[in-house]
This record gives structure tokens, sequence and C-alpha cells, in this order.
């Protein structure tokens, strides 16, 4: 099929939020976008499945908190109204085959492993407190925090072997790593970047506090409404050209753009795919190879009631077996339906990738009836999205730095290449990982363009 060529001030690479952010931000300051977008929706790691009387599954990116400024402003900017997860019980921790109810944030622990704990805790957030959020490759000891794992930094600084897989937990479902996976460095900047440990963890209070009332993708949808044909779905950019003091041409399948200016929000990862003439400078390019992305998959097991709730339990469960290794009750706010949601990351989501989706299906269910008894094992529906088979995501939920690559590197991630300029979470200094982070990129991005515009 023969490409059109249209002309604008500025072409955006990826309609999820930081792209979508980043041309409303242009438009209410009279610049002309527009969004080239590789699926046949917008989104991007935003994606919510409708189920039985109305309500949604979040496939992607689900809950708000506290502290997310700009995604808790731009739902409400967009009319999408929020409610509370459901915390209400105890919650359960699964761990060397011990089953505990606890309630609040700390399990009750044998004493040495609740010291243990609460140590490290203890030492993660004045450690991430030491960073420099917008440049943590100018953190004093940067590169010594950097070339080392957390896993390295874990067998020096916890001394019980149960909390250390407690710890590995988190990384499994941020950053779908495994502790080894990942630069110290990066945990902490991505640590600090949420102003801590706690609230990356917590539900009441933290980055898991809230949901959208009809999903976030709803938020994505109507901000694409709000800019109309400026977004242009199932257009694939495979290259991008400048010239010195020539307009920038943005090359999709079916739509060339001849721009002042471009925006790439899309993975470091999935931009490395893209052609560019002349080419990146090296350490973009560098960054781009040593940026994978994590391996996650998100499993929603839906019944007729949310019945662990009679059961005096809260839906929310952390196992050290899972595959499902951290769980949420993810029912609609009236519920009218019961969701269970299991969050596979890391090692379990790298194993189960690979094998048919029944016994995908089979494996999680076992895990949840060793959590919620028998019935967890017979839901009327079952949802999966397995992140790293989604071609145009090719992982999550991020993309995360190994040892050596922030201290080197990470001036890259931002650093505009000629007319380029880059968004998306990754890139963001505030709430890294998350929709909000992606909404601030996407702005950040934009106010870069406009200062080089003007």
């Amino acid at each position: 099929m023969e490409s059109s060529t249209v002309e604008t001030d500025v072409a955006i690479v990826g309609a999820g939020l930081a792209g979508l952010a980043a041309a409303r931000s242009l438009v209410a300051a009279g610049v002309d976008p527009v969004l080239l977008e590789a699926r046949d929706r917008v989104g991007g790691r935003v994606f919510d499945r409708p189920i039985d009387g109305g309500a949604v599954v979040e496939l992607g990116a689900g809950f708000v908190g506290p502290g997310q400024d700009r995604m808790l402003a731009l739902s409400r900017e967009t009319g999408v109204e929020l409610f509370a997860t459901h915390t209400a019980g105890k919650n359960l921790l699964e761990v060397g085959g011990r089953h505990i109810r606890y309630s609040g944030t700390i399990p009750r622990l044998r004493p040495l492993a609740l010291l243990d704990a609460g140590r490290a805790q203890f030492k993660l957030e004045r450690l991430a407190r030491r960073i420099e959020r917008d440049e943590p490759w100018n953190t004093p000891d940067a590169d010594r925090l950097d070339s080392e794992t957390f896993a390295t930094w874990m067998r020096r600084h916890v001394l019980t072997r149960q909390v250390r897989r407690l710890l590995a937990i988190p990384c499994k479902t941020l950053w779908g790593a495994e502790p080894e996976d990942v630069s110290l460095l990066y945990a902490l900047a991505y640590m600090r970047s949420a102003s801590g440990l706690a609230p990356l963890l917590d539900t009441a209070g933290g980055a898991q506090e809230s949901r959208f009332v009809g999903g976030p993708h709803l938020v994505a949808r109507r901000v694409a409404d709000e800019l109309g044909e400026r977004v242009r779905l199932s257009s694939p950019v495979r290259r991008i050209e400048q010239r010195e003091g020539e307009l920038l041409l943005v090359r999709g399948d079916a739509t060339d753009v001849r721009a002042r200016r471009a925006i790439v929000a899309i993975p470091p990862p999935l931009a490395a795919r893209i052609d560019f003439d002349p080419p990146l400078a090296a350490a973009r390019e560098e960054l781009c190879q040593r940026m994978p992305m994590g391996m996650l998959m998100k499993c929603f097991a839906v019944y007729d009631e949310p019945f662990w709730r009679d059961d005096g339990l809260s839906g929310e469960a952390v196992s050290d077996c899972g595959p499902a290794t951290i769980t949420f009750d993810t029912s609609p706010p009236d519920g009218s339906r019961g969701v269970m949601l299991g969050f596979v990351g890391g090692a379990e989501a790298r194993a189960l990738v690979g094998v048919g989706a029944e016994e995908r299906r089979r494996a999680v269910l076992e895990g949840l009836e060793r959590l919620f008894g028998t019935r967890a094992g017979r839901p009327d529906d079952w949802i999966e999205q397995v992140w790293p088979a989604e071609p145009w995501s090719r992982g999550g939920p991020v993309a995360y730095l190994p040892t050596g690559a922030l201290t080197a590197l990470g001036r890259a991630l931002r650093e505009p290449a000629g007319l380029v300029h880059w968004a998306g979470t990754e890139t963001a200094t505030e709430w890294t990982g998350y929709m909000d982070g992606a909404v601030r990129s996407g702005e950040r991005a934009a106010s870069e363009v406009l200062a080089a515009l003007s």
C-alpha cells in the first residue's frame, strides 16, 4: 500500500499515555501534532477488557495512588472517577509452605524474620533518599551502587532466607525481573521516584490505593477522542529521517509525517527497532540494547461473587511459591462479580510464557486454590494477558536497567537526538514505571518541544 504524506508541527510515535499526554499539551499550546500508533487501539500498556455487568478487568496498568498527581488530574479532566481498591479483611502470606493471615502491611513473621524485614526496609528507604532523583548517576557512590545487583545487596544485608525470598517478590511485579537482573542503583532510583519503598508496596496510602471506574483505558480513549483525527492507528513507524536545518520525516506503514520535531513515546527497546537516519548516538543505541523489557503476565479468575470476603479475606496475598506471587481483589465496585487478579512475573513468567494457555491456567489456579480454597480453582471465566507475547510491547510492566547501565548511559534516556525527543514512563523521574510517570514524561517532552519551536 502506498503511503500518504502529511505535514504537521510535531510527529509523535506511540499513542500510549505518554504520547497522548504530549499531544494534549501541544494542542493546548496551539501546536499541531500527529500521533502514529502501531496498534489498532490507543493506550499502549494500558488496556482493559469488558466482563459481564459492564465492568472491566485491567489487563495492563490498573492502580493509582497518592502523589500520582498528573494521572489523577488527567482522570479528573476526562471525567473518569475512582473507587477504593478492596482491602477489608485479612491479607494472606504464603511462605515456606506456611499460610499466615494478617492485617495491615507487615505480616506476623517469626521474631527474627520480622526484625530482619524491618531492618531491610529501613536500610533501603535510607539508601533511596540519597539518590539524586533527576540524575541518579550523579549520586555519591553511584558507580559502586550500579556495579552490584539488588540480589547482591540482599545477600549482604538481609540475614534470613525467608526475608530474601519475600523481597524478591516485588521485583517480579514492579519490573518483571528477578533481583539478580536489576542494578541496585536502578532499584533505588525507582524507589526514589516514588518517595520510598513503602508507597510502591502499600495499597491503602500507596500505589495500589484506587482503581478507575470503567478502567484506566477509558482515560486514554477520552484523550484520544479529544485529539480526533490527529491520532492514526495501525500505523507502525519504521524509519525516522532528519537532516540539519530540514524538516524531519517519520515514515510509517500507511502514513509519512513531515514535521519540525518528533517525540518517540515508546519503551527504549522498541525504539531500537526504528531505523534512524542518521544513526543515533552510540550511548542511546547501547542504552536501547541493554534495557530489556520485563517478563509479566496478568491473570484474572472471574467468579459469580467475591467469595473470599465471606471467609474474612481481603483477596490480597503474597506467595513465595507462585506462580502468581501477588494477588488482589479486582472485583467491580458493586461486588456484582468476584475477580481475582494474579501477577506472574520474573522467573515464573519466563517458565509459563512458553507453555500452552491451558497449562498456564492450570498452574495459576492451583496456586489460587492453595491460598483461597477449592472454590478458587473453579472460576466462571479466565482471562490472561501475556505481555511478552504482545508484539508492540514485548514485555512489561517496564523496561529495566541491569548493572553498569545507569551510570554509563542514563543521560541518554531523556537527552534529545537532534530533532527527536524521548518520552515514556521509563524516562520519568517521578513515579517511573507507572501511568503517572508516563503522563509526566509526555508533558515534559512537550515542554521541550515547545521551547525548541519557540
